[in-house]
């Protein structure tokens, strides 16, 4: 996604537009957890996401302390984009694999973050 020029975000920024597109109003832990990203890494993605009018942070209703994320109409549009986008992506990358070759990839991938989790102090 990232090599593609017409990309409008980075891997990161569909990751949670994605996230978003199925839980608008996401608490940003929610979110980075999501995403495999810790508070920092989570909390930057937002920032810059915020910045380019994509995502807008709003103070949890019920707890004061607690931050959501919400899509902009920006960012509504370019998460369909990016949908569409991925699923090409998707398309070429499982081209001529069988569907059983596909679940044996994705288990191997799952047993990766399972068996290396992410640092805690990210």
């Amino acid at each position: 996604m990232a090599a593609q020029p017409e990309s409008e975000v980075t891997p990161s920024q569909a990751g949670l537009l994605f996230v978003l597109g199925r839980q608008d109003g996401a608490l940003i832990g929610e979110a980075g957890a999501a995403l495999d990203l810790g508070p920092a890494g989570i909390s930057g993605l937002v920032d810059r996401m915020a910045a380019a009018r994509l995502v807008e942070r709003r103070a949890d209703r019920e707890d004061g302390r607690a931050w959501r994320v919400w899509l902009t109409p920006k960012g509504r549009a370019v998460q369909v984009r990016a949908k569409a986008a991925a699923t090409e992506i998707n398309a070429a990358l499982t081209e001529g694999f069988s569907s059983a070759e596909i679940d044996i990839v994705a288990r191997w991938l799952t047993s990766i973050q399972t068996k290396f989790p992410r640092a805690t102090d990210e």
